[in-house]
């Protein structure tokens, strides 16, 4: 399993001004971005006793969260998502869905899953029969991404956060949703074995520090 290098600052405004500068000057835009953004929905799965909320507010180092995500309204291109920390060290493994999978995974409905040809699948399964892992809840969010070849490197700025409260109601683009409280935006940066000096001191601002912000946690803030 390959381990990526992850750092997370939180940022107001005025520093998302001052990095969204430096950073056009020296990176290029995610390719799959529209006018330099995308808008990012994901569902996510916790167990009955909240253990991946918890592990996360509790800061245990080695830990996972399963979640199901799409891209700008697109439900025709679904992911399955597996994310692993080890420290500061993060894993993603990916499985695609149809919109009908998806839905089917939101009503419960599950035996299909167990002759899924992707392993991701046939986890997810086998951890909602004996976990009961389950969908949580619904997190909205505006990224503007920015990529750099050296290091494989990746930042991003992730706003306007918002929650669907306990609506798991993933495909529906009616489903209500409200702001994460006063939720910070969020740099995120993302490397392979190097972070080019370039970018470390363009990401540079006073007073930030990596923290461990999850928008999942802060979309759990009411419940």
């Amino acid at each position: 399993m390959d381990y990526r290098h992850e750092w997370k600052h939180e940022i107001n405004k005025s520093d998302l001004l001052t990095l969204r500068l430096r950073l056009r000057a020296i990176m290029k835009s995610d390719p799959h971005a529209i006018d330099g953004k995308y808008v990012i929905r994901s569902l996510y799965f916790d167990t009955w006793a909240d253990r991946a909320l918890r592990e996360k507010l509790d800061g245990v180092s080695v830990r996972e969260k399963f979640r199901i995500r799409y891209y700008n309204g697109d439900t025709g291109l679904i992911h399955l998502e597996k994310k692993s920390k080890w420290n500061s060290l993060g894993n993603k493994q990916t499985a695609l869905l149809t919109m009908e999978e998806a839905q089917a995974v939101v009503e419960g409905r599950l035996d299909w899953m167990k002759e899924h040809p992707h392993g991701l699948v046939r986890e997810l399964y086998a951890k909602m029969r004996t976990e009961e892992l389950r969908p949580r809840t619904i997190v909205d969010y505006t990224r503007e991404p920015f990529v750099y070849a050296p290091g494989n490197t990746r930042v991003t700025f992730d706003y306007n956060i918002r929650t669907g409260l306990g609506c798991t109601d993933f495909l529906n683009p009616d489903c209500t949703m409200v702001p994460a409280g006063d939720a910070p935006a969020i740099l995120e940066v993302k490397w392979d074995t190097f972070l080019p000096d370039i970018i470390r001191d363009a990401i540079q601002l006073p007073g930030r520090r990596a923290g461990a912000f999850s928008k999942y946690a802060q979309c759990r803030i009411y419940g």
